[in-house]
């Protein structure tokens, strides 16, 4: 018999808000009660409503802005896409990442502010250590979490958060088809590139680079 798996506090709050919005009580584009609201409203700790609404922000259903609050996105989450994508080959999967990838940095080029810029260099940076020291699963961690941040700069959440759903499936493929660091040492200096002519409101060269990196991969 398989043993019963109980949810955690952080769980039980999330399916209860994850409720409150498929009922319409937080409808699309309502921001959330702020924390100590929620704290007060289900008895329960900051750092239980803080994991709570990091479940729901991994499960598609807010979206969470920093020093500002937590906004609601779907009723549905990502479960549904979620199923499909993994039922998808690679191939197909890449693809639409690539499609996404390039209205992205479109968007990027114009909307990116300092702090998105900071941290782009940051984990181009790490992401060049680790290749260099061949430690494959940090460097998969550090690219994903560089183009994470530039589809974070693009201004479109939903386009930010169908390329953070597309991301984890892509990071768990690169960690099955890649044996080294060698193709992201290959790549780097196109992404160094990228966040060059991103920061430097470049379209057309941050389009071109991009281009070049998915040549690469």
């Amino acid at each position: 018999m398989e043993p019963i798996q109980r949810k955690s506090l952080a769980q039980e709050v999330a399916d209860a808000i994850k409720e409150k919005i498929q009922k319409g009580l937080f409808p699309v584009d309502a921001k959330l009660p702020t924390e100590p609201e929620l704290m007060k409203s289900f008895s329960v700790g900051r750092s239980t409503i803080r994991e709570a609404t990091r479940y729901l922000a991994q499960s598609g259903f807010v979206q969470v802005k920093q020093g500002i609050g937590s906004f609601v996105i779907s009723t549905s989450g990502n479960h549904g896409l979620d199923d499909k994508i993994e039922k998808a080959g690679f191939a197909a999967i890449f693809e639409v990442r690539q499609l996404i990838e390039m209205q992205i940095i479109e968007k990027a080029v114009n909307n990116r502010t300092q702090r998105h810029l900071a941290a782009m260099r940051k984990h181009l940076k790490e992401r060049a250590i680790f290749a260099t020291a061949g430690d494959l699963a940090a460097c998969i961690k550090a690219d994903i979490a560089f183009h994470t941040t530039v589809a974070e700069s693009c201004g479109n959440s939903i386009l930010t958060e169908l390329y953070k759903t597309l991301s984890t499936h892509v990071s768990r493929s690169f960690s099955e088809s890649y044996t080294d660091t060698q193709p992201f040492i290959y790549s780097q200096k196109e992404h160094e590139m990228l966040l060059k002519h991103i920061e430097g409101g470049n379209k057309t060269k941050a389009l071109d680079s991009a281009k070049k990196i998915i040549g690469h991969l």
